[in-house]
């Protein structure tokens, strides 16, 4: 029973109706069978139309073999007639309707039901197409869908990181920062100390100053020397350089007078230690190391 029916039953009587029983209770129609092939009497009658088409396909033939022109004609105007001719065959098929080898049903189904099982493999092929595609997107996604989880995990945990290493930044107080860093120049300054105490104790031992003795020594080796007694050592030449370096960086230089031994300043001059000013020799400078 069809929906229109079930509508105008239910508006005639004015009481609803049960329609999914009705829908279980009308039985499917039949399947159509499956033919493979025609009956003798299609056959024979399929045959017999064959044969009358054939039959009409040779006359129309003689007739075009008896219409052709005589070989004695211009072959450019051969050309033009077999075009126009074509050109009207085309037109005529374009506006004519196609028409059914048989009429007989049963010939019709089995060429239908040829059709289907034709239709019917390719779709099939297509299907698996379809299916084995469907079959490596769902292994591309489920590859993509792993390295997106994996970014994920990525993401969290900088984020994590990021939140705790803002909350210990808020945690540290100025006050903090600022021991921290009076404890680093601290730290700095003692390093400075012990070294400039490791220098002293070298150069104290390898490079002390002129005594009497030595000066004797001299004396005898007809060697006259002059011995000041306001000498500064070689430790302190170089600390009153490095001083005035870092002091005023602008006029590093150190004026040389009696307390400088000669030999010591000649020693750190001839070593690339200190250099002379251009202008003034009895000016010396720390040599810039950086």
């Amino acid at each position: 029973m069809s929906s229109n029916e079930v509508t105008l039953r239910q508006e005639s009587t004015g009481q609803p109706l049960d329609t999914e029983s009705e829908v279980q209770d009308t039985p499917a129609p039949p399947a159509i069978p499956f033919y493979t092939e025609c009956s003798e009497a299609a056959q024979a009658e399929l045959f017999n139309e064959c044969e009358a088409q054939f039959a009409q396909l040779e006359m129309l033939q003689n007739e075009i073999i008896l219409a052709e022109p005589d070989s004695d004609e211009n072959p450019q105007e051969q050309s033009v007639n077999r075009l126009t001719a074509v050109a009207a065959e085309l037109k005529q098929w374009q506006t004519r309707r196609p028409e059914l080898l048989s009429t007989n049903p049963e010939v019709l189904l089995v060429v239908g039901a040829e059709e289907l099982q034709k239709l019917n493999s390719q779709l099939e092929l297509v299907l698996s197409c379809a299916q084995a595609k469907r079959d490596t997107l769902r292994e591309t996604l489920k590859s993509e869908q792993k390295w997106l989880e994996e970014k994920k995990e990525v993401l969290r945990a900088g984020t994590e990181h990021v939140v705790k290493q803002r909350l210990e930044n808020e945690r540290l107080s100025e006050h903090s920062v600022l021991q921290d860093t009076k404890k680093k120049i601290q730290k700095m300054k003692d390093y400075q100390n012990r070294l400039m105490e490791t220098l002293a104790d070298v150069l104290a031992e390898h490079f002390p100053l002129p005594t009497q003795e030595t000066n004797a020594d001299k004396k005898k080796k007809n060697i006259p020397q002059e011995l000041n007694e306001n000498l500064i050592s070689l430790n302190e030449v170089l600390e009153l350089l490095m001083n005035k370096t870092l002091e005023t960086p602008h006029d590093p230089y150190v004026s040389i007078d009696e307390t400088f031994w000669p030999p010591y300043t000649e020693m750190l001059l001839r070593h690339g230690i200190a250099q002379r000013h251009p202008e003034d020799c009895f000016k010396i400078r720390l040599e810039t190391f950086y």
